[in-house]
């Protein structure tokens, strides 16, 4: 199963639970045993695994990227968005989880989140699952 999914963020930076729409589609799908891909098409956003009990885990991650790559900083891409390149290059744009019994083999703790660097924007998502 090949599907894009569309979010739409609302903020230059935020982070956004895309756990159950990934759930939703391994469940379509009737796929008892195999793997799911998560990717995002752009290249200043991020798709990570994640801690979902407290948000301040994620405030925390968005102010470390920040102290690594400053909004306010001179780069040779002087575009303006040059940060959200370097943050989404760190992160990564794509996940890949194992599927156990139609179900994400996602630990307790862990979600999925797409991370916006740029926004706000729509984004697209292909989740791959076989």
């Amino acid at each position: 199963m090949f599907k894009e999914v569309t979010i739409n963020t609302k903020n230059n930076e935020e982070i956004v639970d895309i756990t159950e729409k990934v759930e939703r589609l391994v469940k379509e799908s009737n796929l008892n045993e195999g793997i799911c891909t998560i990717f995002v098409k752009h290249t200043t956003a991020s798709i990570i695994i994640n801690e979902n009990w407290d948000p301040s885990v994620g405030k925390d991650l968005l102010e470390l990227l920040e102290e690594i790559a400053p909004k306010h900083k001179a780069y040779s891409h002087n575009d303006g968005n040059a940060h959200s390149h370097l943050k989404s290059a760190i992160l990564g744009t794509s996940v890949t989880i194992p599927i156990l019994n139609n179900e994400l083999q996602l630990g307790r703790w862990q979600d999925i989140f797409l991370i916006e660097f740029d926004g706000p924007k729509e984004r697209k998502i292909i989740v791959q699952i076989k």
